[in-house]
């Protein structure tokens, strides 16, 4: 008969979680485990959004030094209405990105779509309801066009679309015709939209919170979820306090925009089109099939990753968010012309996801990055023009601050190639 020993010890591993059965894991549990994880990332090159959030900080703090009017809210309000179609231009290159490839010809996208919106509306007298689907759908046959050429014949994205940045500037030249220029009423919903439009005092602090609440809701489901799988759960504490941060950030700028006109909805637009698809990379299966095939192709197509319906999905979402840019920049502009999608349009999408964190090998990055992206550069654009500085300057110091990115994302993966995480 056998009989237990009281001061034998106790296998207490085995009552953590599944995902927690490793001693290294064990010592990254509570607040100090947390930061030495952190760390940890940091060193390994795992940089995330810090270094464009501290260069952001940076940017902001250098502007407002030399010219106080920077972070008033008449500025922050114009900053927010510049952002909004470019930013959402480069939510596309970010999943262009994010497979490692390239799109050149979001520019003149954009620039067909405000043409056929302009000559459906004003000229043909569609509903604009109907110009701006047209207009939508256009973009996303050019983008499929470019999947197609791409995984039917190999040609590179930079060649495909490179051809496609003069083909489709041509169509839009010849979709405008000898006008050239073509004036869209002030009194038509798109351009109140872009222009006028702004959420009520009292809506946009709802609406803040609510996003908090979406937050909370969201995270303690996920625990739910892992709980229910023998999965380790994040601390409610830890919740709270990231829901209490978020709150801050939502919150503190609501209450400075409402002291101008308010909160935009075209710059609400934008954001929540940010949200969506970060929530479609990181929590669906498409979103994961597309992290995969950035990261290495021939391992997604051997784990079964329908590999050309990735590529064809991701340039026809990449050329329809040109269109939807190009139908805000043009609501803005309250017109479309020749010049529309042209100038910096391209280059400020591209240099936008990729100073905001995405990175140019393919598999890292996130839709944050175009909102992240897209501050930084029309912060930029904003300070130096209120230093009353020559544009050559802007373009300078833009090129400055992508090249640096480009540099920290090299180097950062070549850390965590070092490290093993690469």
């Amino acid at each position: 008969m056998s009989t237990a020993t009281p001061n034998a010890p106790q296998d207490t591993t085995a009552a953590l979680p599944a995902d927690l059965q490793d001693e290294r894991l064990i010592a990254q549990q509570g607040v100090r485990g947390w930061a030495g994880a952190f760390l940890s990332r940091l060193k390994s090159g795992d940089l995330g959004s810090l270094p464009v959030v501290i260069g952001l900080v940076i940017i902001w703090g250098v502007f407002q030094a030399l010219n106080d009017s920077f972070l008033s809210s008449r500025n922050l309000v114009n900053l927010t209405l510049q952002s909004a179609a470019v930013g959402t231009i480069a939510i596309g290159i970010v999943l262009v990105l994010l497979l490692g490839e390239i799109d050149l010809s979001v520019g003149s996208v954009s620039g067909l779509s405000s043409a056929i919106l302009a000559v459906g509306m004003v000229n043909q007298g569609w509903p604009s309801v109907v110009a701006i689907v047209v207009a939508i759908v256009a973009g996303m046959v050019i983008g499929l066009a470019y999947g197609a050429l791409f995984t039917r014949f190999g040609v590179p994205s930079f060649v495909i679309t490179l051809a496609g940045l003069l083909a489709v500037l041509g169509l839009q030249l010849y979709v405008l015709g000898k006008e050239g220029t073509i004036n869209i009423p002030f009194d038509s919903g798109l351009v109140k939209f872009a222009q006028q439009t702004f959420l009520p005092l009292a809506v946009s602090y709802v609406v803040a919170l609510l996003a908090v609440a979406l937050y909370v809701l969201t995270r303690l489901r996920v625990n739910s979820q892992r709980a229910a799988a023998g999965l380790s759960t994040t601390p409610n504490v830890m919740i709270g306090l990231r829901a209490l941060v978020l709150a801050v950030v939502l919150l503190v700028p609501t209450y400075v925009l409402n002291r101008d006109r308010g909160v935009s909805v075209m710059f609400l637009l934008f954001v929540a089109l940010v949200v969506v698809m970060d929530f479609a990379i990181r929590r669906t299966g498409w979103g994961r099939s597309v992290m995969a095939v950035g990261g290495n192709v021939e391992a997604a197509r051997r784990a079964g990753i329908n590999v050309k319906g990735i590529y064809l999905s991701v340039f026809a979402l990449c050329s329809t968010f040109a269109a939807i840019g190009g139908l805000l920049a043009a609501g803005r502009l309250a017109a479309a012309n020749q010049s529309s999608g042209g100038g910096d349009t391209n280059l400020n999408a591209i240099a936008a996801a990729v100073i905001g964190g995405t990175s140019l090998f393919g598999g890292r990055g996130s839709a944050y990055s175009a909102l992240l992206g897209i501050i930084v550069i029309q912060s930029i654009s904003s300070g130096l023009s209120l230093l009353n500085l020559d544009s050559s300057i802007r373009y300078m110091v833009t090129g400055g601050v992508l090249l640096l990115a480009v540099t920290v994302d090299s180097l950062s993966r070549r850390s965590r190639a070092a490290h093993g995480r690469a």
